[in-house]
């Protein structure tokens, strides 16, 4: 199924190896498609742990069996490298690489024009191969694609956009830990620098996808991907707005946001939380913003969005100072365990997890911080929190939790026995809900 853009759709046979630069959440799925499609997949990553990982038929991403990178790897049909000139024997190569915000919240797209420098040596076709094609994966701003790529590329290579390989952006869609949607059931959005590198894009996703939706322009599938997130951004900014305020008035915003979802129409269901979390929903809107700002155009709404968002974990602190306080003890010097380190339930991602500035802001106050997840034993590299990097995850019992005077719930995993933490936990903090089936706690619970 195509899109508003008519593309026909072809029996093409000019792919046999494709290149996935990026091996991250994002990266190594779209590498499983397709090798599952039929293609050989070349993985490019500058993280040598990564690589070696792959080859060796390992998973490092708790939601994908390493039973299944081993009998890819163990077929020759994955690969992986970090040796970028390999991409001279793809077809294509899709770059899946972080898109993550500088120090000022600006766009940092520095990842997605280094891979483009690392390729673009080797994107001439060889002969009898047909002309390469380029997709850009990576949630970013518009103009991203035909602009600063467009530019990299083809002064690195002495190459044409459109002439001489094929230039494409098609937004990633992953959502890890979800079930009931996938790499190959989710509908495909893309868009090409020119009507026949959308063709040559079309043609590749359809090898793997069940469905694709072809656009006019780069430009609009990259403004497809800010908007699907930053919708989720405004919503989550209201109901956690709400929250604060339906808190001063003694309503409890977890029931009203239930009962409002009774009604069939005209609502749908957002959930507070102590910040965003995820990779996309707390960057996308500042992509938006400083490009609209580059344009002359203010965002306020969104950036009100932001704020709100942004404010979510000084207020839960302020939830733990007044839980503390209540108990005559204060921030300082109390041990403090969050539960919850993933940024959402069930899964070991930890990108942009609101629990990183909650601990942040909580050692500022000189609290004594440890976290548990049943996701997550040690936290990984983090390039904005370095120095957590390597801490390891408490135990989950009884005589552990009730060492700490106070539990705050970031993340609320199912395989958490919530139960037991109402019994064993002095004062507990509660930002996702996850207590109010609790019955008999001898925890004092606080909602955040």
């Amino acid at each position: 199924m195509t899109g508003s853009f008519l593309i026909q759709m072809s029996d093409n046979k000019n792919f046999s190896k494709v290149a996935v630069v990026g091996l991250g959440y994002v990266g190594l799925p779209l590498c499983i498609r397709f090798c599952e499609s039929g293609l050989e997949v070349l993985g490019l990553d500058i993280d040598q742990e990564k690589v070696d990982s792959i080859n060796a038929g390992r998973s490092y991403i708790q939601h994908i069996d390493s039973g299944t990178i081993s009998d890819l790897t163990s077929k020759n049909s994955l690969n992986a490298s970090t040796q970028f000139s390999d991409v001279q024997q793809c077809d294509a190569v899709l770059i899946c690489v972080p898109t993550p915000l500088g120090k000022h919240r600006e766009p940092d797209i520095s990842y997605v024009l280094d891979t483009g420098r690392s390729i673009a040596p080797f994107l001439k076709a060889e002969e009898g191969q047909s002309k390469k094609l380029v997709v850009l994966e990576s949630t970013t701003y518009p103009g991203t694609t035909d602009e600063q790529l467009k530019q990299v590329l083809e002064s690195e290579s002495g190459l044409v956009t459109g002439q001489d390989f094929h230039l494409a952006y098609s937004p990633e869609r992953e959502d890890p830990g979800r079930t009931d949607y996938n790499v190959k059931s989710i509908p495909k959005v893309m868009g090409g620098y020119t009507k026949d590198c959308l063709q040559k894009c079309v043609d590749l996703y359809s090898i793997a996808l069940d469905e694709v939706y072809p656009v006019t322009s780069t430009r609009v599938a990259e403004a497809t991907k800010l908007t699907e997130n930053i919708f989720r951004c405004v919503n989550i900014a209201l109901v956690n707005e709400l929250k604060v305020v339906y808190e001063k008035m003694g309503i409890n915003v977890w029931e009203v946001i239930e009962a409002a979802s009774t009604k069939p129409f005209g609502f749908m269901p957002f959930y507070p939380g102590p910040g965003l979390g995820g990779h996309c929903i707390p960057i996308d809107p500042f992509y938006l913003t400083w490009k609209a700002h580059e344009a002359g155009v203010k965002t306020r709404f969104i950036e009100l969005a932001g704020e709100v968002n942004q404010s979510m974990p000084e207020y839960v602190v302020h939830i733990v100072a007044k839980a503390l306080n209540a108990v005559e003890k204060s921030i300082r010097s109390s041990r403090i365990l969050i539960l919850g380190l993933a940024y959402k339930s069930n899964v070991d991602d930890t990108r942009e997890s609101p629990s990183f500035k909650l601990i942040e802001l909580l050692a500022e106050e000189g609290a004594i911080i440890d976290y548990y997840d049943p996701h997550v034993d040690k936290i990984p590299k983090i390039r904005k929190y370095p120095e957590l990097s390597g801490k390891k995850s408490v135990e989950w019992n009884e005589e552990s939790v009730r060492g700490f005077d106070l539990v705050l719930v970031s993340t609320a995993h199912d395989s958490v026995d919530y139960q037991e933490l109402g019994q064993w936990a002095k004062v507990v903090v509660d930002t996702r809900n996850a207590m109010s089936e609790v019955t008999d706690a001898n925890a004092k619970i606080y909602p955040a």
